[in-house]
């Protein structure tokens, strides 16, 4: 068994890991093998915000609450972003075609299951901790809109917290360009074109707005540590094994 976390979970040196740090790596671990996957997920989803993050730090709208450590922390929640999965019934999450309504409105509750994993971690600290407000944010308002049609709230533009608006740029241009079983991999052309007809819908404009600008370093993020054809096979294997037939 493969136990070395570190090159695939946690960027940082294993000599330097804080034990905040190897806990996270352990529960994001834990999150890809139950769908079957492998830590450059990780990887890419950690860079991917720290770029926007980065771009959008001097921004007026985004200066306030990207400041001190809340880089940091993004960096450290994005990774955590589906926790909720692990509430959704295995027949769901790694069903091999199209959900039917009902099985999608299963789905939409991991991010409520996930908000009641961090509010359950939280019980017991004593101190005000701004890492978990920012995950809580996060997990819980992904998949939220700019124009109040997602859930779980239908918040809509600023109203929906900073983080998620980040996370949710991220999360679709991984989604687009990542295999799966029910869908072929999109360019990275194609990703990007969706992205920017979300502008002002889905996503906050300006995000999309730097999303546009950095995108040769997603790209670049996404080769470089992008899912192989042996990450699919596991996928496959793991499917078959959680369904009990072959997909």
């Amino acid at each position: 068994m493969n136990t070395n976390l570190n090159a695939k979970t946690i960027i940082r040196n294993e000599k330097t890991m804080s034990a905040e740090e190897l806990l996270l790596g352990i529960v994001v671990h834990q999150i890809e093998v139950r769908v079957g996957g492998g830590g450059n997920r990780t990887i890419r989803f950690q860079q991917y915000i720290k770029i926007l993050a980065e771009q959008l730090k001097e921004h007026p709208r985004f200066s306030s609450f990207l400041s001190g450590d809340n880089i940091k922390h993004l960096i450290k929640s994005a990774p955590l972003l589906d926790i909720g999965n692990s509430g959704v019934p295995d027949r769901i999450l790694l069903k091999p075609g199209v959900l039917t309504d009902h099985e999608f409105q299963i789905v939409k509750k991991h991010t409520k299951i996930g908000l009641d994993i961090i509010v359950q971690a939280e019980q017991g600290i004593t101190q005000s901790m701004v890492f978990f407000n920012i995950l809580k944010e996060m997990v819980y308002h992904h998949h939220e809109r700019w124009d109040g049609s997602g859930y779980p709230e239908a918040l809509s533009g600023d109203a929906i917290p900073c983080s998620a608006r980040l996370a949710m740029v991220i999360d679709v241009y991984d989604a687009l360009l990542s295999r799966r079983i029910y869908k072929p991999t999109m360019t990275h052309t194609q990703a990007v074109d969706i992205i920017l007809s979300g502008k002002g819908s889905q996503f906050d404009p300006d995000v999309v707005s730097v999303f546009s600008k950095v995108q040769d370093e997603f790209y670049r993020i996404a080769n470089t540590f992008g899912d192989t054809e042996k990450d699919f096979r596991k996928r496959l294997d793991h499917l078959e094994l959680a369904i009990g037939e072959e997909p």
